[in-house]
């Protein structure tokens, strides 16, 4: 991806000629339950640059508490204020995102469908900056990167920040670039209306619609844009359980689009190189079994290797181990070096990154067998407070995401890596602990997170928030 990304560097998207007549476009917001970002999501679009007679924006709204009258009335306060804008409340939950989506797209008018989960803040100048891209007839979607509204508010959101960055930075752009395949993330993105129809409309046979279309509208050849340099910030999950649910969700919905689409893609007349690269995108969660079965193996496996001798550990075991940890390594540097002048300080947060990552192994592990073994599943909700990069106490606030099956699983493993570094250093095994630590320390990160989340559960009880173990909403939004 490195490799891809740096070689077509220069080779940018190019906007043709602005369209002419303009043609009329729909915004679409889709939200469930959201009341600390409805009202500033509806105020961000009803300001978008664009002639008011052909904007027209949809609030799909499946609340079920008061974010509908909050939505309700910030509906109301636009269109006294001359915004072509609808509010739309299902009274049926049906295909969640999807669903909202496709009921949204039949009464809608646009030529072309924005969409905008609930914590996005699209600047102004969003519509300007992408339209012009379907000046070419073949584009069917284009898609912003993701920036982060409260990257700096915790250790935790400044890994998932991190993350992110490599996956919108170097991924998409390596990938669009060199013609593989990309997908809309579900939000800041632009459709051609024709594109969605032709590619078989919004379906919710899968928890990751957005990727699902894309692949079934660029396997109808239509050509997707990717634009690493128009931006629309959002927020990051603040607590664990939150993000966790949402890993849980992309990764299960991805197992569920391969399992769909990867045939499709194989017979296609498209090139070996897209085939390939669109295996490797869809069935990457495979890597977190892996991590388990290399959790459970590393430390036996380096106390057979020491007692192997030296040399075989020098010769082999560590020069696998420095070119894996520095591919991951250089991928992530790579994003932050592109988009931060002061990157250099990210270096810092590596190790961690790395651990996070690990961390993560067994809710995804999870989040795959699941999809391998066809269990369908909900959208479960990722909380968001309208928290920026203050110490702002969103722990206070109503809405949590229950803990789920992987916590006792990661206690044991953080529990197994604390006693191997014990016996590690008993044993004067000392080249194994650095290694050794970065499982600990994902693991151990993990649960203690969790359990500081679930410990303040009896205070939000008596502040009337909801416990951190009460059972989390559906939501068709990200």
């Amino acid at each position: 991806m490195v490799y891809l990304y740096y070689r077509n560097r220069g080779t940018a998207p190019v906007a043709g000629r602005p369209l002419d007549p303009l043609p009329r476009i729909t915004v679409q917001l889709p939200v469930y339950n959201e009341r600390y970002v409805i009202e500033r999501l509806i105020a961000a679009v009803a300001a978008l640059d664009y002639p008011r007679e052909l904007l027209e924006i949809q609030v799909l709204d499946d609340s079920t508490d008061e974010t509908a009258a909050i939505a309700r009335a910030a509906v109301a306060g636009q269109r006294a204020r001359g915004v072509d804008i609808h509010y739309l409340h299902r009274d049926h939950r049906t295909g969640y995102k999807a669903g909202a989506l496709k009921e949204g797209l039949e009464r809608a008018r646009g030529e072309f469908l924005f969409v905008f989960d609930a914590d996005f803040v699209p600047p102004p100048t969003f519509v300007r900056d992408t339209l012009d891209f379907f000046s070419d007839p073949e584009v069917g979607m284009v898609q912003a990167r993701w920036d982060h509204l409260n990257r700096d508010h915790s250790l935790l959101t400044k890994l998932q920040a991190i993350l992110l960055d490599g996956h919108f930075v170097v991924e998409h752009t390596a990938r669009n670039r060199s013609g593989r395949f990309f997908n809309f993330n579900g939000t800041a993105g632009v459709w051609r209306r024709r594109a969605i129809e032709e590619a078989g409309g919004w379906k919710a046979d899968t928890l990751t619609e957005d990727i699902d279309l894309s692949y079934r509208a660029q396997l109808a050849r239509w050509k997707f844009v990717y634009l690493k340099d128009v931006v629309s910030p959002a927020e990051v999950p603040v607590d664990i359980n939150g993000f966790k649910t949402q890993q849980h969700r992309w990764s299960k919905g991805a197992i569920q689009t391969g399992r769909k689409l990867l045939p499709r893609i194989f017979r296609s007349s498209f090139p070996l190189r897209v085939k390939i690269e669109s295996f490797f995108h869809l069935t990457n969660n495979f890597s977190y079994p892996l991590v388990i079965a290399l959790s459970v193996l590393v430390f036996p496996a380096m106390i057979i290797r020491h007692r192997l001798g030296w040399t075989r550990l020098i010769l082999l075991d560590f020069p696998l181990f420095f070119i894996s940890t520095s591919s991951v390594v250089l991928f992530y540097v790579a994003s932050q070096k592109e988009i931060d002048p002061h990157w250099v300080r990210k270096l810092r947060y590596m190790p961690m990154v790395m651990s996070l990552g690990i961390g993560l192994a067994v809710n995804n592990a999870h989040a795959v067998l699941e999809a391998l073994l066809g269990r369908g599943g909900e959208f479960r909700r990722t909380p968001k407070y309208s928290v920026g990069n203050g110490p702002e106490d969103w722990k206070r606030k109503a809405y949590r995401t229950r803990v789920n099956l992987s916590f006792p699983f990661e206690i044991g493993l953080a529990l197994y890596f604390a006693i191997a570094i014990s016996i590690s250093v008993t044993e004067r095994i000392y080249l194994a602990v650095p290694f050794l630590a970065i499982f600990f320390s994902g693991y151990f990160y993990m649960t203690m997170l969790t359990l500081s989340q679930q410990l303040a559960s009896p205070r939000l009880a008596a502040a009337g928030a909801p416990s951190a173990l009460a059972p989390a909403a559906e939501t068709p939004t990200d």
